[in-house]
This record gives structure tokens, C-alpha cells and sequence, in this order.
């Protein structure tokens, strides 16, 4: 997919201040049994069509408004990832505003994780 000039200039002003992760180790902390919250932003039609197994879906346009409940923890463990990585940066930067302190995107997002060939699930 192509990205506007715009879209990809709040993302990039977004990835300035947030931490990054990538997938080989996301994987690696779940096969250690790291407990964190891993968390997919994407719409609605992407989650149904297959996620990581143990994510939960907060969709981006509901993350603010929904996450408390979800993870009420503000120094809770959470990794974001979408598609590729550019709206988990945008969302890990609205949680940081919101004053959760250990949130991280995950660069390469579900495209990464499927090339990689690592498990999905559907619900």
C-alpha cells in the first residue's frame, strides 16, 4: 500500500517519540513466557481474518477510549502492532499521552510476523 506524504510525516513525527520493537522479539519473549499485553490496533476486518495468538484487538479507532478498561495498568507491559507498524506507532504515541509508560510498536506488524511464517489465529 502507498501512503500519502502526510500520513507518513505524523507517523514519522510519532516515531520519535516511541519506542520500537520488531518481531523476532516479540517472538522470542513470547516462547520465554514474558507476560506483556500485546495489543492489535487494526480494523475491525483485518483482526477476523487472523491475529497472533494471545493478542487482543483495540482497534485504533477505539484504543483511547477503551484501553483503560482493558489494561487499566498505566506502567502495564503492552506491545502494539498493526499491519506494518505505521498506525501501532500512532496509537503507542496517543497511550504515551495518556501516561501509559511501557508501551512499544511492533515494526513489521502482522505482515512481518505472517512472512515469518510464526503462528495466527482465528476466533
Amino acid at each position: 500500500m502507498k501512503h500519502s506524504k502526510s500520513f507518513l510525516s505524523i507517523v514519522n513525527d510519532a516515531k520519535t517519540r516511541v519506542k520500537e520493537t520488531d518481531v523476532p522479539t516479540v517472538k522470542k519473549r513470547m516462547d520465554s513466557g514474558e507476560k506483556f499485553h500485546l495489543v492489535d490496533v487494526r480494523e475491525d476486518s483485518e483482526w477476523e481474518k487472523g491475529h497472533i495468538p494471545g493478542a487482543i484487538h483495540l482497534g485504533k479507532g477505539v484504543i483511547e477510549r477503551d484501553v483503560e478498561t482493558a489494561i487499566p495498568e498505566k506502567d502495564a507491559a503492552i506491545i502494539l502492532y498493526c499491519g506494518g507498524g505505521f498506525r501501532s506507532a500512532l496509537s503507542a504515541d496517543n497511550l504515551q499521552k495518556m501516561r501509559y509508560t511501557n508501551v512499544l510498536s511492533m515494526d513489521g506488524g502482522w505482515r512481518g510476523w505472517t512472512e515469518a511464517g510464526h503462528p495466527t489465529v482465528k476466533d
